[in-house]
Order: structure tokens, then C-alpha cells, then sequence
């Protein structure tokens, strides 16, 4: 049987380092190329080694930026690279999304586009750059033959705004697992006590701000750990500057091995996820397979991901509040939904079956 052809556009590329949309294509290279002849753009320098071949999907290499602004240039020459010999091209963002009706009369291939969550909405960007994204994304669901919202609250919006159907297909979460602390007790000293935990790119829809006030301002006894990328620019450094000198709270720069980042998430007492923007966050379906009790912000994206069965808050206000009367939670209670929940909505295997129905509805 001669395979459909795919193309992939729109990420750093694999294997994943870092990033919601790699970990998706990382683990849909499991079961995908058993039905697809997959082609995946990546960014060339991110990759010393440049493999051919990776879990089956041939690579491709750009010498440009996949993140920032220069994601529209990124995105807009892997798909002008994917117009010939390709049965599909998945798009996963809208950063691209301005070149998908100019490629239209040049390729006979079906276009997918994953929007991810309201990127528009965002408090990075300022005013132009919120009005193009919208603009991208009305393109995205105008001119792509199929739409994946990741998030109930997202597919609502779509249907909403745009009287479109979409795909509704989360992320899945059981490559998260438990990791023994003993061996790392040396390393992280607090481990084998109750603290708080985040893993996330520090930025301001992240109310990572708000957070580290919270627990600098009010004398916890439980410290704060974070691991997030500090550097990456002047609001994470200034927050760096700012908080890491703090008695209870604990700043990491981003840690890539698999069972460090699971040892920090896996043994924390709560996970406590302030996201604002977006549709379903691969860090918190990943910390739901934990079953780590969880303390969210209280947006529709993330009580529909958790199933309304969360910790929520709205301010800092009642963050304190929540903090402070953590003992009055049934935690373990609270775990085992997190899990049961996970385990029958975010498996990987359930996820590439639906990407595989998705591609065959088309």
C-alpha cells in the first residue's frame, strides 16, 4: 500500500526539546508513520546533529528562526517548500497562516490547521501584532479544509466566531511518570518536603508575576519552586533579579532531562498552573497523569481541561486564600481525579487515533 504524504510545519522541530507542539509531534511520530509518509520542517540551528531520519519522518532543515516574529517567515517557506507532492500540510499555529490562501492555487493537498489556543489574546504582543495574529487567524480557519482546537472552550470559540466546525483533539500526557527523589536528594535539598511547583515559559499570560508576589509577600512556610526560561527575555530576567534571592522561593532555568523535570513535578505536594491564554496546556495534562493535586487558574481553558474537579483562583487575592487553607483540600482526592481523568482523555494512543480519523475525514 503506497502511503498519503504529510508535511509538518510549524515547530522547532524533533527530536523535542522544548514546547508543547514538538512533544505533540514526538509523540505522534508513534504510531503516525505506520499510516503517512511524514515530512517534518525543522529549525536548522537548534540541532548540531542533523539527523535524515527520525522515528520514521524524514527531516528538513531551515536556516531561520521558528520562534518570535520571524515564525511568519519560518512558517511561510515550509509551506511554499510543501505545496508539491504532499497529500496533507498540518499546520501547527497560525504564525504562517497569511501564506495558506496564497499557496491555495499551487497545491492539491489538504491543509490542517491546529490554531493551538487564542494566540491573538496574548499580553507579549502589543497592538499590531495582536491585530495581525487575529487577522492569521481568521485566515487559518477560513482557508484550512480542517481545524484542531485542542480545547472545548477553543472549539466553542471557533463555532462562535467563525460558524466553523473544528476537530476537537487535546494532547496526551502518559509520558510524564513518577520518579523516586531519594537519588536526588543531594541535588534538591527540599524534595522529600511539601512545596509548590511550576514548570512553564515565563511570560506574562503565565501570571508568573502575580504568583512569585504572592508567596515572596506572605510568610508560607512552603517554599515555591519554578522551573521556566528565565533568559529568554527582559520580563524573566527582571523577574530572575527580582525574586530568586527570596527565602521561599526556588528559580531553575529550564531543565531538559526527562526524569529530572518528572522528579520536581511527580514529588510536589501541588502543581500550581497560571496560565490565562491558550487551549489545552501540555504541562497541565502532563502534571494531571501525575496525579499531582493541582491549584489553576480559574479560565475556562483550564477548568475545562481539568473538568472543573481543580483548585481555582482568579487574583492574588484568592490565591492567598487558597494557599492558606490547603490543609482543608482533600489532596488525595483531588489526585485521583486528576489521574482518572488523564488516563481516559489524554493518552497518546487515543490522540493518534483521532489525528488518524481527522486525516482520513478530509
Amino acid at each position: 500500500m503506497i502511503k498519503k504524504k504529510l508535511a509538518i510545519v510549524g515547530i522547532v522541530g524533533v527530536p523535542a526539546n522544548y514546547g508543547g507542539f514538538e512533544t505533540l509531534v514526538e509523540y505522534l511520530l508513534d504510531m503516525l508513520p505506520e499510516f503517512y509518509d511524514i515530512t517534518i520542517y525543522c529549525q536548522s540551528h537548534s540541532y548540531s546533529h542533523k539527523p535524515d531520519i527520525y522515528k520514521g519522518a524524514k527531516l528538513r532543515y531551515l536556516n531561520l528562526k521558528a520562534n518570535g516574529v520571524q515564525s511568519v517567515i519560518y512558517d511561510s517557506v515550509s509551506l511554499w517548500k510543501s505545496v508539491k507532492g504532499f497529500d496533507y500540510i498540518l499546520i501547527l499555529g497560525i504564525s504562517g497562516a497569511i501564506t495558506i490562501p496564497m499557496i491555495r492555487p499551487f497545491t492539491d493537498a489538504k491543509i490542517v490547521t491546529h490554531i493551538d489556543g487564542l494566540e491573538w489574546k496574548r499580553d507579549k504582543w502589543g497592538f499590531f501584532a495582536k491585530r495581525f495574529l487575529k487577522f492569521s487567524e481568521a485566515l487559518a480557519v477560513r482557508f484550512s479544509d480542517a481545524v484542531i482546537s485542542d480545547n472545548k472552550h477553543i472549539y466553542d470559540y471557533v463555532q462562535q466566531e467563525y460558524g466553523k466546525d473544528s476537530h476537537l483533539i487535546a494532547y496526551g500526557a502518559n509520558h510524564a511518570n513518577y520518579v523516586d527523589p531519594s537519588p536526588y536528594k543531594r541535588k534538591y535539598s527540599f524534595i522529600t518536603s511539601p512545596y509548590i511547583f511550576t514548570v512553564c515559559r515565563i511570560e506574562p499570560e503565565n501570571n508568573i508575576e502575580m504568583q512569585l508576589e504572592v508567596f515572596s509577600e506572605n510568610e508560607l512556610s512552603i517554599p515555591y519552586v519554578i522551573v521556566g526560561n528565565w533568559n529568554a527575555s527582559e520580563y524573566g530576567m527582571r523577574l530572575y533579579e527580582k525574586y530568586s534571592t527570596k527565602d521561599n522561593v526556588i528559580l531553575y532555568n529550564p531543565i531538559y532531562t526527562s526524569d529530572e523535570i518528572n522528579v520536581l513535578r511527580s514529588n510536589c505536594h501541588y502543581y500550581l498552573h497560571g496560565h490565562s491564554a491558550g487551549g489545552t496546556n501540555p504541562s497541565l495534562v502532563e502534571a494531571m497523569y501525575l496525579g499531582l493535586p493541582i491549584i489553576a487558574f480559574g479560565v475556562n481553558y483550564n477548568r475545562e481541561t481539568t473538568f472543573n474537579k481543580a483548585i481555582y483562583f482568579k487574583d492574588s487575592k484568592e490565591l492567598l486564600e487558597q494557599l492558606l487553607r490547603l490543609e482543608e483540600f482533600d489532596r488525595e482526592a483531588i489526585s485521583k481525579n486528576m489521574y482518572k481523568l488523564a488516563r481516559k482523555n489524554y493518552s497518546w494512543k487515543a490522540i493518534n487515533k483521532q489525528y488518524v480519523k481527522m486525516l482520513k475525514s478530509i
